[in-house]
Formats: structure tokens, sequence, C-alpha cells
């Protein structure tokens, strides 16, 4: 119990202070985002930008070609992949397939959390994005977008990065799954949301990456937060209050029944999801 109080105490300490070191967004990442921010940008400057990452540029023609987009004729270089996706999404997108470069350790341990939560993540994003595929058919609204759910769903637990990057650093005391189990549990969502303020994301990423395991935090209307939760449960996490976030995903009208979630169609959209990072 001292060993975890004094990671959590270490890790408190830090974020009052603002000295915890939080991961930065792999450069080609930051490199798009700010490109597409540019009021100017045009398609060609953009295919120009992620062309610079010859592995970025391999995964939008993927995708592109992917059941993801629903097309048929096949794109081969960074211009047309550039061209079908829209710089709309492009930002979201290249900063998802970017994602998995932060999930790394040379600590065996930590590596082995890393690679646990990327697999568990990669499970809840592709259940969130067939969720939201299955509530747009059933209701026609389109007010979340596919490739801000795949963002949401690859961020909401962000928090733990900088968590087991302390336990790395004091591997010999913190690099034990006893203590990083408790401070994940206990600070992940308030430093993700912190990671998420820093990188400049929009209010609805904080909030999943803050809340996404606060059940007692509710919004409105259908949220990328619901389906996040949505997506997590389907994967066998919340299981004592799987049932309620069922319910409250029929009260709330993301799906009218849960056959919907368990039906082929769901099951290939899916796997359709998966296919984007393999």
């Amino acid at each position: 119990m001292a060993t975890e109080n004094a990671l959590l105490t270490i890790l408190v300490e830090k974020i009052n202070n603002d000295t915890l070191v939080l991961p930065t967004l792999p450069a080609i990442a930051l490199k798009v985002r700010r490109a597409a921010d540019d009021p100017d940008i045009n398609l060609n400057a953009m295919a120009d930008v992620i062309s610079q990452d010859p592995s970025l540029s391999a995964r939008m023609i993927k995708i592109s070609n992917s059941a993801y987009l629903g097309r048929t004729v096949k794109v081969t270089s960074a211009q047309q992949a550039v061209t079908r996706i829209g710089l709309r999404h492009i930002k979201n997108i290249s900063t998802a397939l970017a994602m998995e470069q932060l999930f790394v350790s040379k600590n065996e341990i930590v590596k082995q959390y890393m690679t646990r939560i990327w697999a568990d993540t990669m499970e809840i994003v592709a259940n969130s994005m067939a969720a939201l595929q299955v509530h747009t058919k059933l209701t026609k609204n389109r007010a979340l977008n596919l490739d801000s759910m795949m963002l949401a769903a690859l961020v909401h637990n962000i928090g733990v990065l900088p968590i087991l990057t302390e336990a790395e650093r004091h591997a010999d005391v913190f690099a034990n799954p006893t203590f990083l189990d408790v401070a994940i549990d206990k600070m992940a969502g308030k430093i993700g949301a912190s990671i998420m303020t820093v990188w400049g994301f929009e209010p609805e990423f904080v909030n999943v990456a803050r809340n996404w395991k606060e059940l007692s935090v509710i919004s409105d209307d259908v949220s990328y937060l619901d389906l996040v939760r949505l997506g997590a449960a389907l994967c066998g996490k919340f299981e004592s209050h799987k049932e309620d976030i069922f319910n409250a995903a029929i009260e709330k009208g993301i799906v009218d029944n849960l056959s919907l979630l368990l039906s082929d169609e769901f099951d290939e959209l899916r796997d359709s999801a998966k296919q984007i990072f393999q």
C-alpha cells in the first residue's frame, strides 16, 4: 500500500506542479494537423505533407481502399487518397493512424501493459465505430462522424501513457502490476484530459478521456462518450455495469434493441474497422 501511495503521490505532485511529462503527438500527425488547420491548404499540399512519411502514406492509401469508405475503385497514391478522404476528415484519420507509435516501451512489464492496452483500445475502437454506423443507419442522425469516433475511441485511455512512463523511470519500484493498476484506475482520466487539452483537441475528446469510466457523467444527446462506453462494454469492460450501459444505449436511442449489436452486419462493420490498423 505504501508503494502504491508513493506512485500516486508522485503523479499528483507532478500534475499539480505542471512537471508531469506528457506524451507528444507523433511528428507527422502534428504536421498534418497543423496543415489541416491552415485555411489556405489544398489537396495537393496536404498530399505532399503526408508523402513525407512513407508509412502514413501507405496507410492512407489502404484506408482509402477499405470498406471504411465503401469505395470499389482502387487508389494508388497519397494524392488520390487525400482526394478521396477529403481535407475535413484527413486531420483526425492521420492522427488516429499515428497513435500506435506512442505505445512502446523497453521495460518488459511496461511493454506488456502497452501491448495489452493497445489491443483493448483496438477492440473498443472497432466496436464504437460499428455502433455509430448502426446508429446512423437506424436514425439518419449524422451529428457524429466516423473519423472523430475513431479518434475519440483511440485516445479514450491516453492517460495511461504518462503513468507507465513514470513507472518505467523507476522500474525497480513501480513497474509492478499491483501499483500500476491502482495508479491507472485513479489517475488516468485526469491525466488523459490534460493530454487532450495540451494537444489542442476539441472539448468532446477531452470529455471522453476524462470521463469514459465515470458513468455518473451523462450527456444530453448521443455523444462520442456514450459510444466509447458502449464499445468498451461490448468487449468485456464494465462487467458489473454492463447491463446499465446497454440499457442506457437503448433509452438514449443509440439502438432500439441489443440484437442490432449482435448481428452479422455489426460483426462485418467491426471487422472492417479493425482492418484499418492491421
